[in-house]
C-alpha cells in the first residue's frame, strides 16, 4: 500500500510539476492580450473580445497553476502558529485540515463536471458582446479542479510519510 502511495505521489507530483511549468508562461499570454487591448484603444480598431478573453487567460493560469503552487508550498496559510510547529505538528494538522479542502474540491469537481456538461449540450454563450462559448472555460476549470484534487490527495500521502517517518 504505502509503495502505490509514493507511485501515486511521484506521478502526480510530475504530472502537476510539467503542467505548472507550461502554465507559468500564461501570464504572457495575458499580457499580450492586453497589450492588443490597449493598442487597438489607441487606434481606435474595435475589438470586443479583448477583456473576456484576458478573464479565460488568468482563469486557466491561476485553477491549472494551482496545483503546482500547492506543490511548491508556495500556497498561503494562516502563519500565526504554524511557523513554529515542528514538521510532525505540521504534517498532523495539516492531514487533517486537507480532508476538508479534498471533500470541497470533490464536491466542486462535481458540480463543475454537471455544470460543463450543461453547458455544451446547450450551446451556453456568454451575455457579452462577443458572445464567446463557455464551455471551454468551464473543461478548463474542470481540469484545474481535478488536478488540485489530485495533488491535495498527494500532498495528504505525504503528510502520512512524514507521520510515519518516511521519505516520499
Amino acid at each position: 500500500m504505502i509503495s502505490a502511495m509514493k507511485s501515486y505521489v511521484r506521478v502526480v507530483d510530475r504530472l502537476n510539476y510539467l503542467i505548472g511549468r507550461v502554465v507559468m508562461y500564461g501570464i504572457f499570454v495575458m499580457v499580450a492580450i492586453l497589450m492588443w487591448s490597449t493598442l487597438s484603444k489607441v487606434t481606435s480598431i474595435p475589438s470586443l473580445w479583448t477583456l473576456e478573453m484576458a478573464q479565460y487567460a488568468m482563469v486557466a493560469y491561476y485553477l491549472v497553476g494551482g496545483p503546482y503552487s500547492m506543490q511548491l508550498n508556495a500556497n498561503i496559510r494562516m502563519d500565526l502558529f504554524y511557523h513554529s510547529w515542528s514538521d510532525r505538528k505540521k504534517a498532523q494538522v495539516d492531514a487533517f485540515t486537507i480532508l476538508f479542502l479534498i471533500f470541497y474540491l470533490g464536491v466542486l469537481l462535481y458540480g463543475g463536471i454537471d455544470s460543463t456538461i450543461y453547458s455544451y449540450e446547450y450551446g451556453q454563450r456568454s451575455p457579452s458582446a462577443w458572445r464567446p462559448y463557455i464551455w471551454p472555460v468551464k473543461v478548463i476549470m474542470v481540469t484545474g479542479i481535478f488536478l488540485m484534487l489530485l495533488q491535495s490527495i498527494s500532498e495528504f500521502f505525504k503528510d502520512i510519510f512524514t507521520l510515519r517517518g518516511e521519505v516520499s
